[in-house]
């Protein structure tokens, strides 16, 4: 319990304070994060041009699936025995840093590095 605790709390942390610019297109997306590690304190995930999530996070795999609906990032994630449904995401990127914004960009928020 308390392992995920913490996860839901790292993920929520924004990252440093900069330009982050709202990421509207796949391709564009594809061009950021195409074979580089997304981390953040103990996760590692990568997410796949061909529509995989892989990873891992405090040790425990992560897997999932995406896809590009509608101008989000609309994925379903498992780490571990935990599982999370399918959300769509706004994406924003600035520097080295990846931001999801969980429903629609209306609700939690994730900022990532690019590794």
């Amino acid at each position: 319990m308390f392992r995920l605790a913490f996860l839901a709390i790292l993920l929520a942390l924004p990252a440093a304070a900069q330009d982050l610019a709202r990421v509207a297109e796949r391709q564009a997306f594809l061009d950021a994060v195409a074979g580089r590690d997304l981390s953040r304190l103990g996760i590692t995930v990568q997410v796949q041009p061909d529509g995989r999530i892989t990873g891992s996070a405090f040790g425990a795999p992560v897997t999932g699936s995406w896809e590009w609906q509608d101008g989000f990032f609309c994925r379903e994630m498992s780490w571990g025995p935990r599982e999370w449904a399918r959300n769509c995401q706004a994406v924003y990127l600035g520097g080295d840093t990846v931001r999801f914004i969980a429903d629609r960009g209306r609700g939690d928020t994730a900022d990532l590095s690019l590794d």
